[in-house]
């Protein structure tokens, strides 16, 4: 039972899994990438995941200070879609509840449960115990520069000049992509 409760029997995706959901739904991550930039308010850095309908497994909001440049956070996890909680934080951002039914649909349609306006962009794909699989997109080709981080081949693996695949190990269990 413990080893279920962590994730055991949990399904781990190959690198080849990966590329193929993200050829099979490219179309879907660019419309999920450009109706969350344009609902994040300037200034914010917003991190969603969803449990599923109901429930939100994460949901942080980053906000820079542009008088002091400093950041606040309001860092929250397991919460109810329908809570008080979750109502202030969507109307901080202008949002309402059709806006996370939107966010959420979209998800879906890129067959995937976060996002994250972070530079680069991020989107969740799945969990497998207590890691995650994301697609980082980057708006213009990665330089040189900074290729090899992005391509360690175990956290990060460089699928095209602007997509890098990456796992993040949980607390117990594989640190690395399995391959």
């Amino acid at each position: 039972m413990i080893m279920a409760a962590f994730g055991a029997f949990d399904k781990e995706y190959t690198i080849q899994e990966l590329i193929a959901h993200y050829d099979s739904k490219q179309a879907e991550m660019l419309a999920l990438k450009s109706y969350f930039q344009s609902i994040v308010p300037a200034h914010h850095t917003v991190k969603i995941e969803f449990t599923d309908n109901n429930e939100l497994n994460i949901f942080h909001i980053s906000t820079l200070d542009t008088t002091t440049g400093s950041k606040m956070r309001n860092d929250n996890w397991d919460l109810k879609i329908k809570s008080a909680r979750v109502d202030s934080m969507i109307t901080s951002l202008g949002w309402s509840r059709k806006t996370l039914k939107i966010l959420k649909a979209k998800l879906d349609e890129a067959g995937c449960i976060s996002v994250t306006n972070s530079s680069p962009f991020n989107i969740g794909f799945q969990r497998s115990g207590m890691g995650m699989y994301f697609y980082n997109l980057f708006d213009k080709p990665i330089p040189d520069s900074l290729r090899a981080n992005y391509d360690d081949s175990c956290t990060y693996v460089l699928y095209t000049d602007q997509v890098v695949l990456e796992y993040g190990g949980g607390a117990v269990g594989p640190q690395c992509f399995p391959w």
